[in-house]
């Protein structure tokens, strides 16, 4: 029996280290740009297993790839971000994939990119957004990526921001992320999209939904979502409700409403609306810069948090650093330091 589950653990652990790792060292990081920049999905997919790598090694390769695509990519700026979030049965599988396939054909080329909430225990994911959306899954025109969240916080995994360009570097122009969709921590994805939609639906309370100020506040259109058959009523009631409350919040940043639209994504009842609010907002938002000033924005963000990672990371490669935040853990466990005294000293290198 022992060596059974001896085995079984091994496999396990080798699976997850073919899933973390890109083989990068078999990678032509010149090759794998130019066919990401020719469309190539094969090649995208790729490219997202290599900057999801936690293998420190991997990350060199990433920034290679990373700048070899921007150095290759057209300058082009007619790419949308869009962010969906809601708590787990809201239907955000489904919005996603009805509004891919109306923006499919509008003519766009859509991404998804599905972050899937990932065990703590064994850091795996189910990842079965793919399974989900099935008419986009085999479309031309779309992408379909799920990711798992792993331990980045915020609904979305580390490297989305980094999959979002290589999405558009590949020709799409409508890059989709649905977020984990847990709960407050929903707010992080609001810093690497356009526009982000939030999906609630009718007929339940507030404390039922998981949803609090904080993330009404930053969302930008409010989707009272299964708005069909006996659930219309309750979903109206909903939006009135959702309607009245935003009256008393601070006037967003970009200077539009919020606007709550039900909708349905088996009868399509307010998708065209929505589409048409998305268009109106970045139309608005490009005139008062908005638009240009939150990119600019989101990429300085972005860069203090990959600093924040990749410091750690250098840090902890040390065996001298490790062996003091060993014994400063040490102390801490023994109550002897306060975590935050212990990592100042360990950041500082006042050892006492």
């Amino acid at each position: 029996m022992c060596s059974k589950k001896s085995s079984k653990i091994s496999a396990i652990e080798a699976a997850q280290d073919r899933i973390r790792s890109s083989r990068s060292d078999k990678i032509d990081v010149c090759e794998l740009a130019q066919s990401i920049i020719r469309g190539e999905t094969e090649a995208l997919a790729r490219a997202i297993t290599l900057i999801e790598s936690n293998n420190p090694m991997d990350r060199p390769i990433s920034h290679s790839l990373l700048y070899e695509v921007s150095q290759l990519k057209a300058s082009k700026d007619d790419a949308l971000r869009l962010g969906v979030t809601g708590i787990p049965g809201v239907g955000k599988s489904t919005f996603i994939e009805k509004l891919g396939v109306d923006l499919i054909e509008e003519g766009f080329k859509v991404a998804v990119l599905a972050v899937d909430p990932s065990s703590q225990r064994t850091g795996g994911s189910i990842l079965g957004d793919k399974t989900r959306m099935e008419k986009l899954a085999i479309n031309e025109n779309a992408f379909v990526r799920p990711s798992p969240a792993a331990d980045a916080l915020g609904g979305v995994a580390r490297a989305t921001m980094e999959a979002v360009l290589l999405c558009e570097a590949a020709g799409f122009n409508r890059i989709i992320i649905e977020t984990v969709g847990v709960g407050q921590s929903e707010i992080s994805v609001r810093d690497m999209v356009d526009v982000f939609c939030l999906l609630l639906i009718g007929g339940a309370g507030d404390e039922v939904q998981g949803i609090k100020r904080g993330i009404v506040e930053v969302a930008d259109i409010v989707v009272v979502h299964k708005a069909d058959g006996e659930y219309i009523t309750s979903c109206k009631d909903t939006a009135s409700s959702y309607r009245n409350a935003l009256h008393l919040f601070p006037p967003p940043l970009g200077g539009e409403s919020v606007d709550v639209i039900c909708a349905s994504s088996i009868s399509g009842v307010g998708h065209n609306d929505i589409r048409r609010r998305i268009d109106s907002l970045v139309d608005s938002w490009r005139k008062n810069n908005f638009f240009q000033n939150q990119r600019l924005g989101q990429k300085a963000d972005k860069m203090q948090s990959h600093a924040k990672e990749l410091l750690l990371e250098s840090k902890m490669q040390s065996q001298s650093s490790k062996a003091d935040w060993d014994a400063l853990a040490s102390k801490v466990n023994s109550g002897d330091i306060s975590p935050f005294s212990a990592a100042w000293t360990w950041v500082n290198g006042d050892q006492q």
